[in-house]
């Protein structure tokens, strides 16, 4: 016998049918009168191709069920809290560094004053290499892109004043981030607070490393390994800290599209996963401190989807792939930054413009903390004033746009569930692609993975010099008139002579007995499968510097070098 559920049930899906029946007639005299109107002489594209002119529930019919879901409820596609930004906004959190310690000290204490709520810690490209600020090759580097850091005694220096057990610290480092880290638990320590309340995040993503950025140190097997110490030590001693933020950002700062990004960072995330699993480690007891960190570039409703989608991909494959029970694993929190290769030195005050698009969607995205870059950066490192602008676009944004009333407000939107739809099955599509090549880590070995950010730069940068994308200022609206200029902040060589003489002055106090001591400990230690960390960390509170603990290990691991993949 027919219930009348069924009855009704029949009756909704028939009435379901027939409006889709009318909206597809609607659609195709739409369509032809499209066809025959005016338009522009553009491609009308995202990153990653052509857009439709017009989304209608055609484009989403097809959609699993559940799909969408409500906020803070699986699978995350609306966000991961059920308040929203109703109950905390997302942390405002300028990337800084520059000079020394006491340097970039001092612009903590200038931002914190202002109203930034966490920190992030941006180092010179020696310290991102693992040297010393007196090693050869750091010669004309120190200080100059980042804050100089070569041992505790400058993780010290660098948060003095500042007390790490109430504040959130990121730190963007991957090749010899572990012994970052370890400095600055001991300065934590120092300051008499324990590494189990120590709240933040290390980057810590070798993959991408090998794949957009270079800053590495070791071969692969043994970065992963070290990566892998870090996740086991910190479930136990530092469980609020995040021990990996696996970045799209610089993928896609390197020329990957949107599907890309966010395809590459998830494989890189999957084969982390994978890894932690591998050590024998439990899978919630240490995927819910994973994190992401992502691009937002000038596309406004492509970056807006692709978090999203990056949210849904993340939860099923972390429920569904690998059977993590803790929804906290299955939850993806990231950090956004504004793209710092859409700034331009031509009319730099564009910049303004466009950080403030890029900050809006990286919000209607969900985003958990963003980096607003500042009008300056593609010049030079950011001056105050130019610091002061970038943090004060987040807070107009926060507090005066009402963008934080509402959850994911564009939910629901045609056009963005379609592009959510959309991004996820193209990133799908790259996952099998990376599994035809063997994996990640083969893929990298074999170059594919640089090759398809390679093709997709020049794509884009051919369409920039054809005009079919246009950059305002660069190839579009340029001024005849001379160029706009802003005050730009300058490194002095004093930075170099002043920590050459900190290390001169620290290698003559410290105990450099207890150092070789602790320095031959590690190295024995990386000849077995022990957790290096404890060993890393005795190196760094004897003040042992960034490259002698670098070096160390190096003995053992030997130094990653670049095949020729072009």
């Amino acid at each position: 016998m027919t219930t009348m559920r069924e009855i009704t049930e029949t009756v909704e899906e028939g009435n379901e049918r027939e409006e889709l029946e009318q909206l597809r007639r609607e659609v195709a005299e739409w369509r032809a009168r499209y066809e025959q109107g005016e338009r522009r002489h553009q491609t009308f594209a995202n990153s990653s191709g052509e857009v439709e002119p017009v989304y209608t529930a055609l484009d989403t019919a097809s959609a699993a069920p559940g799909t969408l879901g409500m906020p803070g409820a699986y699978p995350f596609t609306r966000g991961i809290h059920p308040t929203g930004y109703r109950g905390r906004l997302w942390t405002k959190r300028q990337f800084a560094g520059f000079g020394s310690a006491t340097d970039t000290n001092a612009r903590y204490k200038y931002l914190l004053a202002r109203g930034q709520t966490g920190l992030s810690v941006a180092f010179d490209f020696p310290t991102l290499m693992g040297y010393d600020s007196d090693h050869p090759r750091s010669e004309g580097e120190v200080g100059k892109c980042g804050v100089a850091i070569s041992s505790l005694a400058d993780m010290e220096t660098l948060f003095e004043g500042i007390p790490l057990g109430d504040v959130s610290t990121s730190m963007t480092i991957n090749g010899p981030a572990i012994i970052l880290y370890c400095f600055y638990i001991a300065a934590a320590e120092r300051q008499g607070v324990d590494s189990r309340k120590l709240r933040g995040t290390i980057q810590n993503d070798i993959l991408k490393e090998y794949m957009a950025q270079h800053a590495w140190v070791y071969p692969i097997e043994p970065a992963l390994r070290l990566i892998v110490d870090g996740f086991e030590w910190s479930a136990t001693h530092a469980p609020q800290w995040n021990t990996i933020s696996i970045s799209g950002y610089h993928i896609r700062e390197a020329g990957a599209t949107a599907v890309q990004e966010l395809a590459f960072t998830l494989a890189d995330g999957f084969t982390y996963v994978e890894r932690g699993i591998a050590r024998g480690l439990a899978v919630d007891d240490f995927a819910r401190r994973l994190s992401f960190f992502w691009d937002i570039h000038n596309d406004f409703f492509e970056e807006i989807a692709k978090l999203r989608a990056a949210r849904r991909i993340w939860a099923r494959h972390m429920k569904d792939r690998y059977g993590a029970t803790d929804p906290r694993s299955w939850m993806m929190r990231f950090h956004s930054q504004t793209a710092g290769v859409t700034l331009t030195a031509q009319q730099p005050m564009n910049n303004v413009v466009r950080v403030a698009y890029q900050a809006l969607a990286a919000v209607l995205g969900g985003t958990q903390s963003l980096h607003t870059n500042s009008m300056d950066e593609t010049l030079a490192l950011p001056t105050e004033s130019a610091v002061q602008v970038a943090l004060r676009t987040q807070q107009v944004l926060a507090y005066e746009t009402g963008i934080g009333n509402v959850a994911d407000p564009l939910g629901g939107s045609y056009y963005i569930e379609a592009l959510t739809n959309e991004m996820e099955r193209g990133a799908e599509l790259l996952f099998e692609e990376i599994e035809r090549q063997g994996g990640v880590v083969r893929a990298l070995e074999q170059g594919w993975l640089q090759r398809k950010i390679a093709e997709s730069s020049a794509r884009q940068q051919w369409e920039i010099e054809q005009h079919r994308r246009v950059i305002v200022g660069v190839n579009e609206f340029v001024t005849e008139e001379g160029e706009l200029t802003i005050p730009l902040l300058r490194v002095g060589e004093d930075t170099e002579r002043d920590q050459r003489k900190r290390l001169q002055q620290l290698r003559a106090t410290r105990d450099n007995d207890l150092c070789a001591r602790h320095l031959n400990t590690l190295r024995e230690a990386a000849r077995t499968e022990e957790n290096l960390v404890p060993h890393i960390l005795n190196a760094a509170r004897s003040y042992c510097t960034l490259y002698e603990i670098r070096a160390a290990m190096e003995e053992v691991f030997g130094a990653y070098r670049e095949p020729v993949f072009f």
